[in-house]
């Protein structure tokens, strides 16, 4: 016979894993809705509204492949280090094998843009490690793990679920293919080598993200305090655009170099790529204060996202050729976009610290030792 008594200790365990698990669910659903909102709708969406309505598909071509990233990265013990190199490989397999754009010479006009070596369209590439690293992997996956903080550091996904995610990744890198490398620039394929130079590229990015990384993470040099959150923010956004400034030239498709002509084209290049390592540095130090918390994270994915969707704003009538209805329509969906993520932050903001306030509470009414 049973014993009755630890049925309700079983119950609740079971509640717990039930609740556990839907709280995985959610948190996976909700990190592959924002890879394509961050990446793509609140930058592209600005200038072309016709992106929400592939909002379906980007969710397989983003989500799918990031969230295979974040879970790769949590199953290997990897920290932010590892994850910035799989934004790495999700750049190289997005642009090097989905769009081709790595080395088609007509895409997006993207050998026009700046110095084209070995058939590579290294100022296009350079913006991309960028954009996608912090945009379509970073903020996305930091974003799920403010929403979702009891499944911060832990997988989402069981083993077959990762499996489904690879698949989608790999139907969305396809799609990619068949939706704009086909129609945008017919006729193009990527030679076998540079194709096999791709992936063995990502083998060794994989090796290093999941095997040498996990466990070697630098820790942030302790003590200090963090600056005022305003200042986060600002420097947030104004690292953004500036990256973005020196590298994307402006208009559909863009007709490049942003900044320079000729071997000029190299200062914005190194500039930008200056721009970025200090950015990385100064939010490394920063994060190793002691006051430093959730609510800074979101002012500086905030601060990002908001100066990346600004540049575009203040941008629209020169990208637009000062075609003035063209770059009304895209200041009025920008602004409204940085009004949204702007309400969003907050909110987002408010819930990190009530949690954070009721952890406290509970903690102190916890008996000691």
């Amino acid at each position: 016979m049973a014993d009755r008594s630890t049925e309700p200790e079983s119950e609740g365990l079971a509640s717990t894993e039930l609740a556990s698990a839907e709280g995985n669910r959610r948190a996976a659903w909700a990190l592959v809705v924002l890879a394509p909102v961050s990446a793509e709708v609140t930058f592209s969406g600005v200038t072309m509204p016709y992106m929400w309505l592939l909002l379906p598909a980007l969710v397989v071509m983003y989500g799918a492949g990031v969230l295979l990233l974040r879970e790769l990265t949590v199953r290997f013990g990897g920290g932010w280090p590892s994850l910035l190199v799989m934004g790495l490989i999700y750049e190289l397999v997005e642009d090097g094998l989905g769009l081709q754009a790595l080395t088609s010479p007509n895409l997006y006009n993207a050998p026009e843009w700046g110095p084209r070596v070995l058939g590579f369209n290294t100022t296009y590439w350079e913006s991309q490690i960028g954009y996608h690293t912090v945009f379509s992997v970073l903020i996305p996956v930091l974003l799920a793990d403010l929403l979702f903080p009891r499944h911060r550091g832990r997988p989402y996904l069981r083993r077959g679920g990762l499996v489904l995610a690879g698949v989608a990744a790999v139907i969305g890198v396809a799609l990619l293919r068949v939706l704009v490398a086909a129609t945008e620039d017919p006729g193009y394929q990527t030679p076998l080598p540079v194709v096999l130079g791709v992936l063995a590229a990502v083998a060794v990015l994989l090796f290093v993200a999941l095997r040498v990384l996990p466990g070697r993470t630098p820790l942030p040099p302790p003590g200090g305090h963090a600056p005022r959150p305003f200042l986060v923010a600002l420097t947030a956004g104004a690292a953004s655009a500036c990256f973005l400034g020196l590298l994307v030239p402006l208009g559909l498709p863009p007709d490049g170099p942003a900044v320079g002509s000729g071997a000029w084209v190299l200062v914005p290049m190194a500039s930008a790529a200056a721009v970025a390592v200090w950015a990385g540095r100064l939010i490394h130090r920063w994060s190793g204060s002691a006051d430093w918390s959730d609510s800074y994270w979101i002012r500086l994915a905030g601060g990002a996202l908001i100066g990346r969707t600004l540049f575009v704003v203040l941008t629209a009538p020169a990208a637009n050729d000062y075609d003035w209805a063209r770059a009304g329509v895209a200041i009025a969906v920008g602004t409204v976009l940085i009004a949204v993520m702007a309400f969003l932050l907050v909110r987002l903001d408010q819930r990190v610290r009530r949690g954070t306030a009721d952890g406290r509470a509970v903690a102190e009414t916890q008996p000691a030792g």
